[in-house]
């Protein structure tokens, strides 16, 4: 993708990846983020009855595996009455008429994994409570019968390889989402990557050799990412990229019965005994070993970090677990303890992304 490709087919585009998201617009102009007086990811969760949420499972934006309304997951009323409250601070829920109002003639795409489809599925469900003339695409479908408008709109994420999405007519905003595991060259090695047969990563087009462990692989690899974005991505956009989101295989690895039936919240006693590195027997230890490799190549950019993983590790209630919508889905899969059920907490990320864009175009208008 060339820089003037770029610049010609996304002028207006919040952009989500797979650990990141990026936010581009042509009237954002930070060259560093701004630095809200809150810190919306240390907090609490608290139990709220009246805490409902903004969709149910009849929007048309769910993905099977995830609608557990759909799907009659346990105990979705009490998963979905936990509140995420700041600290310091109070989060409001996202308005979804005013998010749209604020994102009017502008694109918003996400770029990532599974997980970026889960947030990106959250965000769409969420907002089109306030345009239920939204258009929505996958693969192509249905693409002809659109007005010529959204086609053109369309056809310009279709080609840069956006698989899914909604257009919002009566704010003129398009939501795109492109999968892509990783934003770089890579191939695997037999059984990912046991040392005998390693990842093998690239330098300019070559194999890095000797090769290289998986942690310094991708160190290399997400200095490359960052390189670019800072290079290539305009200057006047607001940038993000989302941690890792925490898993809860509780007693073994997905395809070892590994398993998160539970019916409340972690307690924060707990958290370091799941996912400290250096308490953790292995399975859920991932998520902040490289975030510690992230913030440290994202520190000193123009880059802000959506710090989701510390409110997320509490949710070990809220995953899809064994309702998957299909038969023998388990005994095929294991249950899902990485994704997360809808509505559920991929809704707070949606609350705190909007309200961290609200703060940017707010700091931006008074500088």
């Amino acid at each position: 993708m060339t820089p003037k490709l770029l610049s010609h087919l996304f002028p207006w585009l919040i952009f989500l990846s797979l650990l990141l998201p990026f936010l581009y617009s042509i009237f954002l102009s930070h060259t560093t983020p701004p630095t809200p007086t809150c810190n919306l990811f240390k907090g609490q969760w608290v139990f709220d009855p009246t805490h409902t949420p903004l969709y149910n499972h009849t929007c048309p934006f769910h993905i099977n595996n995830w609608n557990c309304l759909k799907n009659q997951r346990k105990n979705m009323a009490l998963i979905n009455s936990w509140k995420w409250v700041p600290e310091s601070c109070a989060l409001p829920r996202i308005d979804p008429a005013g998010f749209l109002g604020l994102m009017r003639n502008k694109n918003i795409g996400f770029v990532g994994d599974s997980l970026n489809e889960n947030f990106v599925a959250s965000l769409l469900c969420v907002v089109r409570v306030a345009d239920m003339g939204t258009r929505m695409w996958k693969k192509m479908a249905l693409i002809n019968s659109w007005k010529w408008k959204l086609i053109t709109r369309i056809m310009m994420w279709k080609r840069k390889g956006a698989s899914r999405g909604a257009y919002f007519p009566k704010f003129n905003v398009t939501v795109a989402y492109h999968r892509a595991v990783l934003l770089a060259k890579y191939e695997w090695g037999h059984f990912k990557f046991p040392k005998e047969t390693p990842l093998v990563f690239y330098r300019a087009g070559q194999p890095i050799s000797p090769p290289l462990e998986i942690l310094d692989g991708l160190k290399v690899v997400v200095e490359n990412m960052v390189s670019y974005i800072q290079k290539q991505v305009p200057s006047k956009t607001l940038k993000f990229w989302r941690l890792q989101s925490p898993r809860h295989f509780y007693g073994g690895e997905w395809n070892h019965n590994g398993s998160c039936l539970f019916n409340e919240p972690l307690k924060e006693s707990q958290l370091d005994l799941w996912f400290d590195p250096s308490n953790n027997y292995g399975v859920n230890k991932e998520a902040r070993r490289l975030n510690h490799l992230l913030e440290e190549v994202l520190r000193g950019t123009e880059i802000q970090r959506l710090e989701l993983t510390h409110l997320s590790e509490f949710r070990a209630d809220a995953h899809p677990a064994i309702w998957l919508g299909k038969q023998d889905a388990v005994a095929i899969s294991g249950q899902d303890c990485l994704h997360w059920c809808l509505p559920g907490l991929p809704d707070t990320w949606v609350d705190i992304l909007s309200e961290l864009i609200r703060y940017s175009l707010e700091t931006r208008d008074e500088n």
